[in-house]
């Protein structure tokens, strides 16, 4: 071992200089020049209120361009392959490092997809099965759900010197089930929603929604094709007539002189609503919809998605359905009790992937669940998985909110994560609202002072106990402690709930109370979600208001989202006569020179696309015809680039006076979305934002119960008062609300709690306290009754 004589300190390097993360002249979204210097292995947690700008600095600033510089040392050939990013808004950008960004992004909810095929557990677990399975029945592929079985022959042409025709033949064995492809469920219709098989169909038998015996053309098409009696009662139709009814092939009929296409209504209904996206249709057709189609565990896997072959092959007494069907935290287990030493590195590699779903506290999952059915907490937190064991240094980790959907108690252990990743040499980026989190923060950058255009600036920039002194809204709310109700409601009746078992629920009976608020807590993965969106009955009285994302392309903004545009176009119509179609960029008033998107694109192929905006219309979307259209004195494009707050106003009184427009404008209000303008792309709204849009548009039906999913999600400090205020108004108006939520405040403000536990998985999916807050405070007897206790004070 050599020994160093020399013990002065080495002499600076100008390498060492560069340890902050540089942002001068910032402007995308509604920042405002935001220049900050964010030091570099260091935790530095983003704070603000909602719509304050954090996101357009950290992951379209800063993020995007490191991914941009990235790609760009890649060929123009690879270039081609992945996604285009223009450069940010922004005048100097020094300091960057490669960044990987763990988002809340859902996962992708393609009935194929699962937490095994996200992660890469189940590539480790098929080569595992073929190495070991007996017996053994091919490759890694036999044992893919995704992979079907192919069996080709035939004669194929080798073009190689003299051309040469030989017969072949092809075999690949997969382990789809061929009964329902590899989803686990088949779907069936029910007859008895698509008509009344004692009526015949010249008295109206179709019970489908638009479909009018008298003039319907696709009625007509039945009547009058020739297959069927149209004066006899469906049920009385023989074998020959129903098949032809149900089942019939398309073929040419001639109704009224009119060529038409007859086809049996069963692929009529698949193909003119099974076919189409759910969430985009109209609230009367989706219901029809859910009502007609019925999901069944598929009779032929029994729901494991596998072929036979594949569920034969055995470890043990282990098929790998049953591997991927177990809770992670006791495969883990089994895993480590395999000791073949021919598959040492497999085994080492995916028992290091499934403790790291322990660790990172969802030990609770199977592999075999639907990655579309995880939370957007819980989907932030499989993405973190592969970069828990990494040995990369000097990273730039980005996260966004990543204590979303976790209980005080988790909190801890995500924080722990996130020091433990600084601590390896990393700059760690946190967008946050918690104050558990932003208390271990290094260095704190406070966006504001409001949202919208009122934000957009640095507020703060320092140490915690500087944010903590400092006057600005973080600081000012960064101690609030919401206390304990002293009284609370009387529930009007009760919901019942008998015998529920939603994946890891144990027949649990409970009786949620009406007209009160009640609050379903307890650690993440005990079965809140389950209990509440899988057991509480859906019915015309339940509106459930979940954290799914918003479908909807640039051109849809917060008017046309909540129907807002509708009374507008008609009022302008009104006051001009003319057409309100005029008064859509999607429709005739849109202008020609950008098709109503008021930029125009320019594809630049592997490079990214330049949006410039339209000359013809100066990004105001309209023709200039229909901006010559007046009303109250505005013009289309003035009225939509308002706030919610002026044109609350505007829409409130006067000329200008609409109660249809104006009612769905306090709405928006009521949930704090007062800053967005009407005309902003729905596509630049933050998660949080996004969740209290739809909240707007629920507020509106006529459900008694409103079950809400984490309201609280993507919101400041400050503006938790508000939501509760929001939700009082709610219960006040004799509505029943019922919320899924870790926040101790909306905790402490309930009227009844439900907590569930007292672990998760199957250490879960009990009810271990129902009462009122008080009670549970006094009690501490459960793991949020101590926490609360801790927030509250007790």
């Amino acid at each position: 071992m050599a020994t160093r004589t020399d013990t002065r300190a080495p002499a600076p390097q100008a390498s060492d200089s560069h340890d902050l993360i540089r942002v001068h002249g910032a402007r995308v979204n509604n920042l405002k020049d935001v220049s900050v210097e964010i030091p570099k292995r260091r935790l530095t947690v983003f704070t603000g209120v909602s719509g304050s700008g954090k996101s357009s600095l950290v992951f379209s600033t800063i993020a995007a361009e490191s991914q941009r510089m990235i790609n760009e040392t890649y060929s123009a050939f690879v270039q081609g392959f992945m996604p285009t990013l223009a450069r940010p808004e922004v005048d100097v950008l020094e300091g960057l490092t490669t960044a990987i960004i763990v988002d809340q992004q859902r996962l992708g909810a393609d009935p194929r997809s699962t937490v095994g095929t996200v992660t890469d557990a189940n590539a480790m677990l098929r080569i595992l099965f073929s190495r070991l399975g007996d017996p053994h029945i091919g490759p890694p592929g036999a044992y893919a759900f995704n992979v079907p079985s192919v069996r080709a022959s035939g004669a194929i042409t080798v073009e190689r010197g003299n051309k040469k025709t030989v017969k072949a033949t092809f075999n690949r064995t997969g382990g789809m089930c061929p009964r329902c492809e590899g989803r686990g469920a088949v779907s069936d219709i029910d007859l008895t929603q698509l008509y009344d098989d004692s009526k015949s169909l010249a008295e109206g038998a179709f019970t489908i929604p638009g479909w009018k015996s008298d003039s319907q053309w696709t009625v007509q098409v039945y009547a009058q094709s020739g297959f069927v009696d149209p004066d006899k009662p469906i049920r009385r139709y023989t074998k020959k007539e129903l098949q032809d009814f149900l089942y019939g092939e398309p073929v040419k009929v001639k109704v009224n002189g009119v060529n038409l296409t007859y086809e049996g209504l069963i692929p009529k209904i698949q193909k003119s609503f099974l076919s189409k996206d759910k969430e985009a249709m109209q609230p009367h057709i989706r219901a029809f919809v859910e009502r007609a189609v019925t999901f069944t565990t598929c009779p032929g896997c029994e729901g494991t998605r596998l072929s036979e072959g594949a569920r034969s092959s055995k470890i043990g007494r282990i098929s790998i359905a049953d591997a991927c069907a177990m809770q992670i935290s006791d495969l883990a287990t089994w895993v480590r009790g395999l000791d073949e030493p021919s598959v040492a590195p497999l085994l080492t590699a995916l028992g290091r992937t499934l403790d790291s779903f322990v660790e990172i506290g969802l030990g609770y999952l199977s592999l075999d669940r639907p990655s579309g059915t995880l939370s957007g907490g819980e989907a932030q937190r499989v993405k973190m998985i592969r970069h828990l064991g990494s040995s990369l240094t000097d990273v730039t980790y980005v996260f966004d909110e990543p204590t979303i959907g976790l209980h005080p108690h988790d909190i801890q252990r995500m924080n722990g994560l996130l020091l433990r990743l600084r601590d390896k040499g990393n700059t760690v980026l946190v967008v946050e609202h918690k104050p558990e989190t932003i208390v271990i923060a290094d260095h704190v950058v406070d966006l504001g002072p409001g949202a919208g255009t009122a934000g957009g600036t640095v507020c703060f920039e320092g140490t915690v106990e500087g944010l903590r002194a400092g006057d600005t809204v973080t600081g000012r709310h960064f101690d609030d402690r919401a206390a304990v109700k002293e009284t609370v409601r009387e529930p009007t009746g009760v919901l019942e709930i008998r015998g529920a078992s939603t994946h890891s629920l144990r027949d649990v009976d409970v009786d949620v109370p009406l007209g009160v608020l009640t609050v379903v807590t307890g650690v993440a993965g005990s079965g809140k979600s389950s209990l509440v969106h899988g057991s509480i009955p859906p019915g015309e009285n339940v509106v459930s208001v979940d954290q799914g994302a918003i479908r909807g392309s640039r051109r849809s903004n917060p008017a046309t989202y909540t129907g807002l545009l509708d009374p507008i176009r008609k009022a302008f119509a009104k006051a001009n006569d003319v057409k309100p179609a005029l008064f859509s960029a999607n429709s005739e008033g849109a202008c020609p020179g950008c098709n109503g998107a008021g930029v125009v694109f320019s594809d630049l192929a592997m490079m990214a696309g330049v949006a410039s905006t339209c000359d013809e219309c100066e990004g105001k979307r309209f023709q200039p015809a229909v901006l010559e259209y007046r009303f109250a004195g505005r013009d289309i494009s003035e009225v939509l680039g308002m706030s919610v707050t002026e044109a609350e106003e505007f829409f409130g009184a006067g000329e200008a006076r609409n109660p249809a427009a104006h009612r769905i404008l306090g709405r928006l209000s009521d949930v704090g979305l007062g800053y967005l303008s009407l005309g902003q792309p729905l596509t630049t709204l933050s998660g949080g934002e996004r969740q209290r849009l739809k909240l707007t548009t629920h507020m509106a039906e006529k459900g008694g119960v409103y079950v809400l999913d984490e309201p609280t999600a993507g919101l400041h400090l400050a503006d938790v008062q508000q939501l509760l205020g929001l939700l009082d108004r709610l219960v006040d108006s004799g509505k029943s609300v019922v919320v899924v939520e870790h926040h101790q405040a909306v905790m402490a403000h309930a009227d009844w709690i439900i907590d569930l536990g007292p672990g998760a998985g199957h250490d879960g999916g009990r009810i271990v306290f129902e009462g009122t807050p008080a009670d549970l405070v006094a009690g501490r007897s459960t793991l949020t009754g101590e926490h609360l206790a801790a927030y509250v004070g007790a």
